[in-house]
């Protein structure tokens, strides 16, 4: 699941936000993707204090749950993104997001996006000595190319777990990074893996094969969407973001659809 949203929206409410992660995680979510950066207005956390409050309140046991965060992005307040890659940014980033998750060390840290003012491998080379710290178990590069992912793939080794790209069915320029995911062992997680489908009304014919397949399955077109990005690779991870205990719900539903040949075919022509 995708935290983002939990915090991120208009009239964002905390008590909602945490009856969401337990929905989630009784529905057997796993892994929860969070940012330092994530909102409301300037980030500063708000996000990933959020979720660890949840977590911690969560009636049973969440031994088995993975948190991963992520820095390199800046949000300075005016409600723009910036970037910052120096090293020594990502170590206090890191040590902050362990502060507000109340962690020893970051199951999976990812850095956040490239930063054209820092080379790449100076960032990458910050996940390596975070890593050898013991500060996070497990590193993760996000917004990457396929240049991007070998080099850091050479920096980082075996401590290199995980992608996390933008891919949905309105954008899947991404799909030659999913590919070198699969060929380096590496989890590719798809961030906005519905592509703005619940802004659209009716969805309409950018997403008109998922809307057809959902409507013969009687399921949401969210689930046809998810189940597709299941069954392209046995390395993709969506990761859908959801603001109520419905949407996560509903998602976590598209696990057990399992898609004919014939509906993958259309899906990936979209007609």
């Amino acid at each position: 699941m995708g935290a983002m949203t939990l915090t991120q929206v208009p009239g964002y409410d905390e008590a909602r936000a945490i009856r969401t992660v337990h929905a989630a995680v009784d529905a057997g979510v796993t892994l929860f993707d969070t940012a330092d950066v994530y909102g409301p207005a300037a980030g500063c956390g708000v996000n990933e204090s959020m979720l660890a409050k949840a977590l911690a309140c969560y009636p049973g046991s969440t031994d088995h749950v993975i948190v991963s965060t992520k820095g390199g992005h800046l949000r300075p307040g005016d409600q723009t993104w910036d970037t910052d890659g120096r090293p020594e940014h990502l170590r206090r980033a890191c040590e902050d997001s362990l502060r507000r998750l109340g962690l020893e060390a970051l199951p999976l840290y990812f850095h956040h996006r490239p930063d054209p003012k820092v080379p790449y491998a100076d960032s990458m080379g910050a996940l390596r000595d975070l890593h050898g710290a013991g500060m996070i178990q497990r590193a993760g590069i996000s917004n990457a190319d396929p240049e991007q992912i070998r080099l850091a793939h050479g920096i980082l080794g075996d401590a290199l777990v995980a992608v996390e790209n933008e891919f949905s069915p309105g954008f899947r320029s991404s799909e030659p990074e999913m590919t070198l995911c699969g060929e380096l062992g590496l989890a590719f997680l798809s961030w906005s893996p519905f592509g703005g489908m619940r802004q659209a009304k009716g969805l309409g014919t950018r997403f008109g094969a998922f809307e057809a397949v959902a409507r013969a399955r009687d399921v949401s077109p969210h689930q046809v969407v998810l189940a597709w990005q299941l069954h392209k690779s046995p390395t993709v991870i969506p990761i859908p973001g959801a603001s109520r205990p419905e949407s996560i719900q509903d998602s976590a539903a598209a696990v057990d659809l399992a898609l004919s040949a014939e509906e993958l075919e259309r899906l990936e022509r979209d007609d």
